[in-house]
């Protein structure tokens, strides 16, 4: 195949869905440092979920910034995030169903914070 034929062929690829998946292998464990990050994402997405989040921990931007950026607070920090949202259940749901896992998974990430 021509270089100009492959191309067309992936622009017509890319033109019939729109979108780009990634694939995963559903067996394959999930990073938990992954998972929290994405919960943290997802957290931070509304003001009054961060607001919550930073009065129930006790937590100030500026700690939180500094414990992702410390490679050895991180664990900790992201522990923090996963307590939070196991300790109310429409957080839990909600954070889970963004990231595409169930619930249970997204709470027993950590765990494997801390191995």
């Amino acid at each position: 195949m021509a270089p100009a034929d492959a191309n067309a062929l992936r622009i017509h690829s890319y033109a019939l869905d729109e979108r780009l998946t990634i694939l995963r292998d559903p067996s394959s464990p999930a990073d938990p440092q992954a998972l929290a990050l994405g919960a943290l994402g997802w957290l931070l997405e509304s003001d009054a979920r961060a607001e919550r989040f930073l009065a129930l921990t006790g937590l100030t931007p500026d700690e939180l910034r500094a414990g992702l950026g410390d490679p050895a607070a991180l664990p900790a920090m992201l522990g923090a995030v996963l307590d939070f949202l196991a300790a109310h259940e429409p957080d839990l749901v909600g954070a889970a169903e963004a990231l595409g896992v169930e619930p249970a998974v997204l709470a027993a990430a950590g765990q494997g914070l801390l191995r």
